[in-house]
């Protein structure tokens, strides 16, 4: 609640088929579930959210994740290819009830708790006039288990100045320029962002694999999963290699 009235948080999950290094990563079955699908559970399950989309791109090859949206039942927006920015205002345009912010998830990312997706709305929605929160200022969760949020003013305003990688990255603008935007960060204790548990490689791939085979078909909370790495630095080790992509780099 802001001023008393409610604030609305649509999610919007951004998903593709192309990938430089894992192609066709979103709809790999993953313990008999999509890895969109793992996303879109994990958002739905959090309770938080007034609304839910998956943005695709109108390549033809997206077709595919189309056909999974509406296998799941989850509302999919078809936009530019590489211009992610655009296809997320073009979702907050064109809702008859614009949202208030929106929380954004990529769809490589299964392993996320709802409960920290929970937590980012409550936070957000208490605290009056925020542009952006992020649970990565600074990143104290494993690689693939944060949320973000944006209010729909920062967002115009990154659609209206963000260039070149800006627009791929839909919020990098915003949390690059902190002088111009009201930033807050959520942090979990103890720290774990040495962790890796996004889908960009096949490695990665191998250890989302191990953590399925332990927990099964279920959203597992961070402190959890964080706990049980910990214990295995077999698994760890498995993706600890992969270097994560610059903000540059597409």
């Amino acid at each position: 609640m802001k001023n008393g009235a409610w604030v609305r948080i649509a999610g919007i999950v951004q998903a593709r088929m192309g990938s430089s290094r894992l192609p066709g990563k979103v709809l790999r079955d993953l313990s008999g579930r999509s890895v969109l699908g793992w996303v879109v559970r994990a958002a739905r399950e959090s309770g938080a959210l007034d609304d839910l989309v998956v943005a695709t791109t109108v390549d033809r090859a997206d077709d595919a994740v189309a056909a999974e949206c509406g296998r799941l039942g989850v509302r999919c927006h078809r936009g530019p290819v590489d211009d992610v920015l655009t296809r997320f205002t073009q979702v907050v345009e064109g809702d008859p009830v614009p949202p208030d912010a929106v929380m954004r998830f990529t769809a490589d990312c299964p392993l996320l708790d709802p409960a920290v997706v929970r937590e980012a709305a409550l936070v957000y929605r208490a605290v009056p006039g925020l542009d952006y929160l992020s649970t990565a200022l600074p990143a104290t969760l494993p690689r693939g288990t944060d949320v973000e949020i944006a209010s729909r003013r920062a967002l115009a305003e990154a659609d209206r100045l963000a260039a070149g990688h800006h627009r791929a990255h839909v919020t990098s603008y915003l949390y690059t320029h902190p002088e111009s935007f009201r930033v807050l960060g959520l942090t979990y204790l103890p720290a774990a962002a040495d962790l890796r548990v996004t889908l960009d490689t096949e490695d990665d791939w191998r250890l989302i694999g191990e953590v399925a085979a332990e927990f099964g078909d279920c959203p597992v909370p961070v402190r959890e999963l964080v706990g049980w790495l910990r214990l295995r630095p077999e698994v760890t080790a498995l993706n600890a290699h992969v270097r994560q992509k610059a903000l540059e780099e597409s």
